[in-house]
Formats: structure tokens, sequence, C-alpha cells
């Protein structure tokens, strides 16, 4: 959904591409520092990673780069993704949105929008059977 002329965009709020840029790598440090999600990212290209992740973030906050990677659950299927993986990496970016001049309204509300792709990120059947 974009917005209207009179919204500005998620993506706008965290500084458009030098910010989204600048939250990737600040929040992957802080998530690849994590000795409980590192494990994840083992025999992930990191140049890879960064790339389908800003243009992930880009897309999922309203920007104007689309998302050209994998389905989120083929790309995640298999890597034991728990829900409390997911929250520790949640959190990690709500630390990191912290760092950024964002009102709590707008880091809840990017939070918010990462939450929806909780059950792709998962593997959960039910919602990625349809």
């Amino acid at each position: 959904m974009s917005p209207t002329e009179t919204e500005t965009s998620l993506f706008d709020l965290i500084g458009g591409v030098h910010g989204l840029t600048r939250m990737v790598g600040q929040f992957y440090a802080r998530v690849l520092g994590d000795q409980a999600l590192r494990p994840h990212f083992e025999s992930v290209p990191l140049d890879k990673l960064y790339r389908m992740q800003l243009e992930f973030f880009s897309a999922a906050l309203g920007g104007p780069t689309d998302y050209s990677g994998r389905t989120l659950h083929h790309a995640h299927q298999g890597r034991g993704i728990s829900r409390e993986h997911f929250q520790a990496f949640v959190e990690h970016l709500f630390e990191t949105l912290k760092d950024f001049p964002l009102s709590n309204d707008q880091r809840y509300a990017i939070i918010a929008r990462i939450n929806t792709y909780a059950d792709d990120v998962i593997g959960n059947s039910a919602a990625s059977s349809g």
C-alpha cells in the first residue's frame, strides 16, 4: 500500500535510503552478535543478506524498492527459526530503532509492520499453506 500525498511513509521517517542503510547495518550487527541468532546466518553470504534486507525493509516500510528475493517462507524454510528467535530478532530491531529520530508510535508502527511477516519466517504452516 503506498502512502497518500499527506502521509509520510515509514521509509521516509527512517531517513530514506541513507537511514535504511544505516539501520540495516546497525541492526544486523546486533543480530549477528546474538549467540542465539547467529547460527541461523552461518551459511548465508552476508553481502546477499544485506542486499536482500535493504530490499525487504524498503518494500515493507513503503519505500521505492521492491523485494526481489524468494518468498519469506521459502527463504527461511528449514532454518529452525522459532517464535522466540523471531521475538529476539524484533527486539534487536526495536533497540536499533531507538538510535533514529522516531517517536515511540513510529517505532511501534515499524515493529507492527515487521510482525506481519512472523508466520512466514517461523514457518507456521497455516499461514504459508495458501
